[in-house]
């Protein structure tokens, strides 16, 4: 039998020609999307020869796209998986009795992006509280400006102390 344009592939009675007589084949369907449309990609046959196609000197045929039958049909697609959001971390200041309050303000300033009013506020709940909170960064982030802060503390003299700490839900 002659395939014609992968008429065997829609006839469940036909089958290929290197198919052995009185061997059971095993069929699967693979399908696909394509711009919200479906394709039936082929009728994969499992069977227990070689086919002439894929003999020395000749390239393996493709297989045909054949339009999706909706009747009976199960299509399994592809969902994307969402990634996790990253940890988030508080970057905290401490306060001590020995930088001044300028210093505070001008570090909250550089390296957390806060107007004066801000830092004035953030500086002031550091002195009042014992510590106060500059931010909320994933936490790669907050390590970063965590080391930035203490660099520059320890570049200015100051024993200024910031710590990172995983956000509580």
């Amino acid at each position: 039998m002659a395939r014609q344009s992968g008429a065997w592939l829609r006839s469940p009675q036909a089958q290929p020609e290197c198919v052995a007589p009185n061997r059971p084949t095993r069929t699967m369907t693979i399908h696909f999307s394509l711009r919200h449309k479906r394709f039936e990609l082929a009728r994969i046959s499992r069977m227990n020869c070689i086919h002439a196609s894929n003999s020395p000197g000749q390239p393996p045929k493709r297989p045909t796209v054949l339009p999706l039958e909706e009747v009976g049909t199960v299509v399994a697609e592809r969902q994307t998986l969402q990634p996790k959001p990253p940890p988030m971390c508080q970057v905290l200041m401490l306060n001590d009795d020995f930088t001044p309050m300028e210093f505070v303000v001008a570090v909250l300033q550089e390296f957390f992006g806060k107007n004066i009013d801000m830092a004035t506020q953030i500086m002031l709940a550091i002195h009042n509280e014992g510590r106060g909170v500059c931010g909320v960064y994933p936490r790669e982030i907050a390590e970063t400006k965590v080391a930035l802060v203490m660099d520059a503390a320890a570049q200015a003299g100051h024993p200024l102390q910031c710590v990172c700490e995983p956000l509580s839900d």
